[in-house]
């Protein structure tokens, strides 16, 4: 968990025990919170993603799982000083 400016948290994502995806982010945006997949610069100053899912619905899972253990993780730290870290499977 970090609290800089709009950046709120990363994460790792497991999937089915023999998967994983590091540097997932929590990020403010304007309006919610969205999930970011971890990402390169290239050559040009762009960012890319370097994994990132393919269908639409399980992006909305998947983002959703974040969201919501984030939220869990948050509501249980209102007087905790320490940061728990927590693997989510899918």
């Amino acid at each position: 968990m970090r609290d800089e400016g709009n950046l709120k948290a990363f994460c790792s994502v497991v999937f089915d025990d023999v998967f994983i995806v590091h540097s997932v982010k929590i990020i403010q945006g304007k309006e919610c919170l969205f999930v970011a997949m971890p990402s390169r610069e290239v050559r040009n100053g762009e960012f890319r993603d370097t994994a990132h899912p393919i269908d639409n619905d399980f992006r909305l899972r998947m983002e959703t799982a974040i969201l919501a253990k984030y939220h869990e993780v948050v509501g249980q730290m209102v007087d905790s000083v320490s940061l728990p870290t927590e693997d989510v499977t899918f």
